[in-house]
């Protein structure tokens, strides 16, 4: 006889648990098992049933796996987390008996909980590690803006403004930087790091506040995370690259507003050499003998210099690596014996050129005005092996000045005026400049490429500014938009003719839209012919006529094939089951939504333009 199934106790009864049984059970407050949850990756999960799930009830409620809930009861920081609240409850109770003396011991004795266990946990190698900082280097560089309050602490914010410059001062190094983006929300950075792509969200100088209906509990316990992954990553990143990590901080410069330049990169002029392994010797007739020498001897008793166990010099076999690569013999093909197969070796990859977008700006020398944001353009010019200056009202820290004659282009944003007072020395010096707009940097680099400045002239009308991160396919792009509408714009401009005195159609234009259509629908020469003759009649000219029988050749060939298309659509769904259909009909609504949006541009932009038309003509 089988096993009896008890009602409640097996399926997803079993298998799901509910947030307030799984508090229950590891008897913790609400706030203590989000803040578990958070560290640990554990989230809420959607039953099949939620009313088997939840044991025949359908009360609103949120479920979890019971495994993770049995994971979480083993957690270090749950037994800290306990130990933190009977510490509270010792405390008040000292405080409130007036015995200073114990509250003090209590308080150097406070449990305190350590994260590593937790790093090591979710991401077991490195390169996992890079892959997740995404979302905490945004974090960390959202919090280093905030202004510091009552749930912010300033120590907190000190911390994430050391962690955003220890990032950019690595990145700067390296020249990891790729593509760059100014939105609305903020800037959009993405660097390769472990030829792994890293994509993070900084946002803009300004005054930030934080919005009251924020739960700031919870974006702090994903920052209490975020800071111990970066501290784990930027010491394996910073060591890689010979650099003593944490980069040290001139407190001066720090606080004469030098930013990232206050703190220094400092390589590992002398490492520190990995230890011998310690052999054991064993005293033989009062001489210590190790196990190097029993090795020894027993290769010269057995005349094998080579054995496997014997000690190599790793120097002289790792002095050339390159030598190890095989090369590759490409041989013929029996099917095509003139072609010959090819393969990349080591070798071959390490002979390829490096590419030069890492180094776009080392020939020139940039000037930031005052209005510019230095800590945004100081980052993106120095990772691509620029030099830059600012004013002394940006900060201190400064390379040269504003008079320095090695300065070849000055990032400006603000209106151009005509100045009257200029000497013939500050004359000349602005001849040698190129005096460009913000947007031209950003542009340069998401082309890989120098652009012409002209177009990005000091007080000119700015070029679309399109993101480097591609869209999908088929979206409104400016650029394309401007190139493959001059056709349009031409027949547009030859539509826009005003005849006068024609506000009413007579008899001869009405045959001659007859005889089009006529044209349109038959391939006739004949109907051709008789279809021009009324339209010279009725004063068109041959030019207008060509256009109009294309149009209305180009409506009679789409509206059947539409129609067919359409038609094929339908007997194609007719075979579909219910959840192909559904998923069907989300792509097409997406697609029609996404086409609804770039004709409602395109529109747009066409009227601006016929109003540009209309400005030049008028005026």
């Amino acid at each position: 006889m089988g096993r009896l199934r008890q009602k409640g106790k097996t399926g997803a009864a079993k298998a799901y648990v509910t947030r307030t049984s799984a508090i229950k059970k590891l008897q913790c407050s609400l706030a203590d098992f989000r803040r578990l949850c958070i560290l640990k990756g554990i989230f809420p999960r959607e039953p099949r049933s939620r009313k088997r799930a939840n044991k025949g009830s359908s009360a609103p409620t949120s479920f979890y796996y019971a495994k993770d809930i049995a994971y979480l009861a083993h957690e270090p920081v749950l037994k800290k987390l306990r130990e933190h609240k009977a510490f509270a409850k010792k405390l008040s109770r000292a405080l409130g008996r007036g015995e200073w003396s114990d509250a003090k011991n209590l308080e150097d004795n406070k449990p305190v909980y350590r994260l590593d266990h937790i790093i090591k946990e979710r991401y077991p190698t490195f390169i996992d590690a890079v892959r997740d900082i995404d979302d905490a280097l945004s974090m960390v560089f959202l919090f280093a803006s905030l202004p510091s309050n009552a749930r912010l602490p300033p120590s907190l914010i000190e911390n994430c403004s050391r962690l955003a410059a220890e990032w950019q001062l690595y990145v700067m190094h390296n020249k990891s930087l790729r593509k760059t983006f100014l939105s609305i929300k903020g800037i959009y950075y993405q660097a390769e790091i472990m030829d792994q792509t890293v994509t993070w969200l900084v946002p803009y100088q300004f005054t930030q506040s934080i919005p009251a209906d924020v739960d700031v509990r919870v974006m702090l316990t994903f920052l209490e995370l975020y800071q111990t992954l970066l501290g784990f990553v930027y010491f394996k990143l910073y060591t890689d690259s010979g650099l003593i990590y944490p980069p040290p901080l001139d407190v001066k410069k720090d606080e004469g507003g030098a930013g990232v330049g206050a703190f220094s990169l400092q390589s590992m002029s002398h490492p520190v050499a990995p230890a011998a392994p310690k052999t054991k010797a064993v005293e033989i007739d009062g001489r210590k003998v190790s196990g190097k020498d029993v090795r020894q001897a027993i290769k010269s008793l057995t005349g094998e210099s080579e054995i496997n166990g014997g000690d190599v010099d790793m120097q002289n076999a790792e002095s050339n690596p390159m030598e190890v690569d095989e090369e590759f013999v490409p041989q013929q093909s029996t099917s095509d014996p003139q072609s010959t197969a090819s393969l990349t070796t080591l070798k071959a990859l390490a002979a390829l050129p490096q590419s030069l977008t890492t180094s776009l700006f080392s020939p020139y020398s940039f000037y930031l005005s005052r209005e510019t944001s230095r800590p945004i353009f100081e980052f993106i010019v120095r990772s691509f092996g620029g030099r830059v200056g600012w004013p002394s009202s940006s900060g201190s820290g400064s390379p040269y000045d504003e008079s320095d004659d090695s300065i070849t282009h000055v990032i400006i944003d603000r209106p151009l005026v005509e100045r009257t007072d200029e000497t013939l020395e500050e004359r000349e010096r602005r001849s040698r400049r190129k005096y460009i707009q913000p947007q031209w940097v950003v542009d340069c680099i998401n082309a890989g490429k120098i652009l012409l400045e002209e177009p990005y002239a000091q007080g000119k009308n700015l070029p679309p500014h399109l993101s480097p991160f591609g869209e999908y396919e088929g979206a409104y792009d400016p650029a394309v938009g401007l190139a493959g509408q001059a056709a349009e714009e031409s027949e547009s401009e030859e539509e826009d003719v005003v005849i006068p005195d024609a506000e009413e159609e007579d008899v001869g234009q009405l045959a001659e839209k007859s005889a089009l259509q006529a044209a349109a629908t038959s391939n006739d020469a004949t109907s051709l012919r008789a279809a021009e003759l009324a339209a010279e009649v009725a004063g068109v000219d041959y030019g207008t006529f060509e256009k109009e029988v294309r149009k209305s050749r180009k409506k009679s060939k789409a509206a059947p094939a539409d129609g067919a298309e359409d038609g094929e659509q339908d007997m194609n769904k007719m075979m579909m089951s219910n959840k192909q259909k559904k998923l069907y009909e989300r792509m097409k609504y997406s697609e029609k939504k996404k086409a609804s949006e770039r004709a409602t541009l395109e529109g747009k932009k066409q009227q601006l333009q016929k109003q540009k038309r209309r400005e030049a003509k008028t005026g």
